[in-house]
């Protein structure tokens, strides 16, 4: 049995309860090598979308998420709202008019997302960027089989490894750039929000 629009829904509530959960994780994260903003962008952002939810649920997996990338765009700050924003919108279209989301819509979403990501963030993997998170859950989730709650629980592992491999490398994009050598040490702040809303997603698929 696939994902439909309630699971979606229920899956992306459970990511805003992850990111509230997370974003002082995220704020020091940020503060490291970054603005110190991606915390509180992230949970604002997250916010707006659960107050659309409440007032507007969409009935396909795709309308979701587009409400969701619409409502990051506008309300998040930085570079994570226009990236974010934009991942969801590749994935929505990728789905299309799908009722329920298998395995292969989940894959085909999140190659979108990242084909998004980097067509607008220009960054590459080792950059030290969420492209880091992002590209290895697009390959892991790829090569899953079966169910929607196989290849997100597939994409988060791989995404959380992706995430912790950006702690040695030096930025090669964004503010953190800026830093040179000094960014090394230190873990990507969309890298890691990146691998919390991919388990967040993932653990929900699995109760669907």
């Amino acid at each position: 049995m696939g994902c439909t629009a309630a699971d979606v829904i229920a899956a992306i509530r459970a990511a805003a309860v992850v990111v509230q959960e997370h974003r002082d994780e995220l704020v020091r994260l940020d503060q490291a090598i970054g603005d110190a903003d991606h915390g509180e962008n992230m949970r604002r952002g997250f916010t707006a979308v659960l107050s659309r939810l409440d007032t507007e649920p969409p009935d396909t997996p795709a309308k979701v998420l587009k409400l969701v990338a619409t409502t990051l765009i506008s309300t998040v700050g930085g570079a994570a709202g226009p990236l974010y924003g934009t991942a969801f919108l590749r994935a929505s279209s990728a789905v299309g008019d799908l009722a329920e989301l298998d395995g292969d819509a989940v894959a085909r979403a999140l190659r979108a997302a990242l084909d998004g990501v980097v067509a607008r963030g220009k960054a590459v993997v080792g950059d030290k960027t969420m492209v880091d998170a992002l590209t290895p859950a697009v390959t892991a989730a790829a090569c899953a089989e079966g169910t929607a709650a196989a290849a997100l629980s597939a994409a988060a592992d791989a995404a959380a490894e992706g995430a912790t491999s950006t702690v040695p490398m030096v930025a090669r994009k964004g503010r953190a750039s800026y830093l040179g050598d000094r960014s090394a040490g230190h873990m990507d702040p969309g890298a890691r929000s990146t691998a919390l809303l991919l388990r967040a997603l993932a653990d929900a698929a699995a109760k669907a």
